[in-house]
């Protein structure tokens, strides 16, 4: 079957299991017949490049470097699972200064080696910040940036349909938004069941208030019962989405759910969060989150949480002050 784009995809972390479970479904979904695939672990690497070799795949040319300027030399459409995974106990603001300076330095190495790159998604832990930090350093547009965020709307989608036991294909238009955390903004007037509205059974026999709000509970531990039924973090549902995503980039399906991406608009500014977004060839382009009052307050809580973690890193002096950012990055 005829490949998306001939174009070079580079999948960053790919001896992981997100970046491994990546790579064979980019090929199995014909993204693109030049696929390159990096990690610094280059053992477990060799690892992952001879098994898909070994599957004996046509039309294909599967290059794997553990020398970074070799794979993103080139390089037109990159995914970065290159952080430390989340491990049982941890939240993935535990992650926070680690992974903030491998963004960082993603974002430099972006710049030297690839600053003709189309798009790039960005989705280790905490997503919100190290998708942040490698637009900032690595001059890119904010249009050409993104961040996994669909994974709470899709575990939302989830929850509703086990609840309902009805398919999942009868819940509609589920959303998350804000922060790709505990802080994240669960809405419930978006969404129809079987052509309802979610609203309107919420307080009925059909899902009480309580039962609502341990629902929203799940979906926002959903990673951490990943864990704990898996033993570690989740890959499958990762690697899927955010390939997702960059096959609406190259031209393919439209991508149906929130994503994170870079926010300056006077209500939510300087952040990286999910939105409402159009995912396409031009980048990614976001509108306006409109909800109820109590879904608008959860919202301005999770956009004041990732103010936090970004401010954190700034007192840190990990990163440099908002005033200075124009400074690196001249699109921001």
């Amino acid at each position: 079957m005829q490949k998306l784009t001939s174009e070079k995809l580079t999948i960053i972390g790919a001896a992981g299991m997100i970046g491994s479970n990546m790579a064979q479904s980019a090929i199995l979904m014909n993204l693109s017949d030049n696929i390159c695939l990096y990690d610094p672990y280059a053992k477990g690497l060799e690892g992952v490049a001879e098994e898909l070799l070994q599957c004996g795949f046509t039309g294909l040319n599967i290059s794997y470097t553990s020398d970074i300027e070799e794979a993103l030399t080139g390089s037109k459409y990159i995914i970065s699972s290159g952080g430390a995974a989340r491990k049982e106990g941890m939240t993935r603001e535990d992650l926070l200064k680690g992974n903030a300076e491998i963004a960082i330095q993603l974002g430099k190495e972006i710049k030297n080696y690839c600053p003709d790159v189309k798009h790039v998604v960005v989705i280790f832990n905490p997503a919100d910040i190290t998708g942040l930090l490698t637009l900032l350093y690595s001059g890119l547009k904010p249009t050409q940036v993104t961040t996994l965020a669909a994974l709470d709307s899709t575990r939302l989608r989830n929850e509703l349909a086990k609840h309902f036991d009805i398919h999942p294909d009868k819940v509609v238009n589920c959303r998350t938004y804000g922060g790709h955390g505990e802080q994240m903004a669960v809405f419930s007037s978006t969404t129809t069941i079987k052509g309802k509205p979610l609203n309107d059974l919420i307080g009925t026999e059909a899902l009480s208030h309580e039962e609502w709000n341990a629902l929203k509970q799940r979906v926002i531990q959903g990673g951490k019962h990943i864990i704990e039924l898996r033993g570690r973090s989740s890959f499958q549902s990762p690697a899927y989405l955010s390939l997702e995503m960059i096959r609406a980039v190259m031209g393919g399906d439209k991508f149906d759910w929130p994503v994170g991406c870079y926010v300056a608009n006077g209500e939510f500014d300087h952040v990286m969060m999910a939105m409402e977004t159009t995912l396409d060839t031009n980048g990614v382009v976001y509108k306006e989150v409109k909800g109820t009052e109590e879904e608008t307050r959860e919202l301005d809580q999770s956009y004041k949480h990732l103010c936090d973690l970004r401010d954190s890193l700034i007192q840190l002096a990990v990163i440099p002050p908002i005033t200075e950012w124009k400074s690196i990055n001249s699109n921001l």
